[in-house]
């Protein structure tokens, strides 16, 4: 029998044995019952047609308009620590998944070998080459559960990586405007200092020189505000550089690397367009990567199950020998020193003190754990999204009303200063009026600073903004390699395989 008609009927008995079930539970997406719409809404909502053109969830930080934002964003995507861990931890998953799918194939030896052997005075030779080959017959689906339960590995680490991306975007974002927030208070508190020195100076002249309505206790009042004033600086510009070494540390720089690129003085960054496309909360389950990444993590728990119910039945292998041996090497060549060998073979475990039993409870609580961890996640992110969405909506309130008393509070110091300087009131109506402004100033700041970053969380809870980025040629190559199952897709029976 040749070596061909060999292998073909080694491979035909394998087909044969290999026709069987797939033992344990088929993995069906769990179903939650979520609200039809979301109790708040951000805005007025446009027609659908109009919030994908004027705020795209893809690409969210492009409706600030600030081309530096964009830039960090960018930069951090190439260089942050936290992404390339995610990247390896994907590239541990694929290596995984080789590991295990190798199981399904049969597994072929080479080997060779030369000995000299004496035994009972008499010494010989022995030459031996030839091909050794095994095959676990996948009769019960084990393997090929544990194959499904790799796959669902690798898709869990895909969107693990891509939660990073949401995250790392967001942070990124937050800490610029937060930055650029200190910087505009840093530049109200100097204003409202030049302006309480100027105030100062006008009341010690007046003072010295004798003039009514200007005693040395308006001098120390004046003195006391700029004092105060100023004392409010180096607690401002420790946030801003504590702020930039945080992004500095997102896009994997030394802390203090971007000091000198964010210097010049920018306002903080305010989207252009409000509408914020929220959508149905049911689709949060297909945008959020956490949400996608417990479903996956679920499905690969459910195929674990099947793995170790496999355990129960018998084992079928195939196993066959094709080689030459010869005591001498000139006859090693010879049709006489060929030889095969084939056959199957069955191990059936009959005692194990409940191992196998004992693993299969092990692994039904572990699905039972993913599936809880995806039911929490998805109502944490209903929780996230419905938190920002109410941030975002009284926050644009409150500021209005902080910028209606910041106008106020300008007609006060002007008219304060008017009658001070005609000596029709006291240096402390003036005081009131510029301190009340400088906190309004202060407050309208935060607010905006606050708006901006509200809406940042929001993206984030909608989970927008990592599939703009791996839609980008660079990134396309890191995140689009391997088989991406849909969350809820049922997978066949058939070995998957990952490019």
């Amino acid at each position: 029998m040749n070596a061909a008609v060999k292998w073909v009927t080694f491979s035909a008995i394998g087909g044969i044995f290999g026709i069987g079930c797939t033992v344990g539970p088929n993995y069906r997406q769990p179903r939650m019952i979520l609200p039809q719409q979301f109790s708040e809404r951000a805005t007025t909502q446009p027609t659908t047609q109009q919030a994908a053109q004027n705020a795209q969830l893809a690409d969210w930080w492009q409706n600030f308009h600030d081309p530096q934002l964009d830039a960090l964003i960018r930069q951090s995507i190439t260089s942050n620590l936290d992404l390339r861990a995610a990247e390896a931890r994907l590239l541990q998953s694929r290596a995984q998944y080789g590991i295990t799918s190798a199981a399904y194939y049969p597994q072929v030896n080479t080997t060779g070998q030369y000995q000299r052997r004496h035994a009972g005075g008499v010494e010989a030779n022995s030459f031996s080459a030839g091909f050794d080959a095994s095959w676990e017959v996948d009769v019960w689906g084990g393997i090929r559960r544990g194959i499904e339960a790799a796959n669902g590995d690798i898709q869990a680490a895909v969107e693990d990586r891509r939660d990073v991306l949401v995250t790392l975007t967001a942070e990124v974002a937050q800490r610029y405007i937060e930055y650029r927030g200190f910087q505009q208070q840093i530049e109200i508190a100097r204003e409202n200092i030049r302006s309480q020195v100027d105030t100062l100076g006008i009341t010690r002249r007046k003072y010295e020189a004798g003039l009514k309505g200007a005693t040395e206790l308006d001098v120390a009042r004046a003195q006391a505000l700029v004092e105060t004033s100023e004392s409010a600086l180096p607690a401002l510009d420790q946030g801003a550089k504590q702020a930039a070494h945080r992004l500095a540390i997102l896009m994997g720089l030394a802390p203090g690397e971007l000091l000198a690129e964010l210097a010049a003085g920018k306002p903080i960054p305010q989207a252009q367009i409000p509408e914020v496309p929220l959508g149905l909360p049911s689709e949060l389950l297909r945008r959020r990567p956490d949400v996608r990444r417990a479903e996956r993590q679920l499905a690969a728990a459910t195929a674990r199950i099947g793995v170790a119910t496999a355990d129960l039945f018998p084992r079928f292998s195939l196993t066959g020998a094709l080689g030459l041996q010869s005591s001498k090497f000139s006859n090693w060549v010879n049709a006489s020193s060929r030889f095969w060998n084939i056959g199957p073979s069955v191990s059936w475990p009959i005692f194990d003190a409940g191992r196998i039993r004992s693993n299969i409870r092990l692994q039904n609580a572990f699905e039972e754990q993913a599936l809880i961890r995806y039911q929490q996640t998805v109502l944490t992110s209903m929780g996230e999204a419905e938190d920002a969405i109410v941030a975002y909506t009284r926050e644009q309130i409150r500021r209005k009303r902080i910028g209606a008393a910041v106008e106020s509070n300008k007609l006060a110091v002007t008219r304060a200063t008017q009658l001070y300087d005609a000596g029709l009131t006291d240096s402390l109506s003036v005081l009131d009026a510029q301190r009340s402004l400088f906190s309004a100033q202060d407050q309208l700041v935060q607010s905006n600073r606050t708006v901006s970053t509200n809406l940042v969380a929001l993206y984030k809870a909608l989970g927008g903004g990592w599939e703009a980025i791996e839609q980008q040629p660079q990134q396309a190559g890191a995140t689009q390699q391997g088989t991406e199952q849909q969350p809820g897709q049922e997978k066949g029976s058939a070995a998957p395989r990952v490019q």
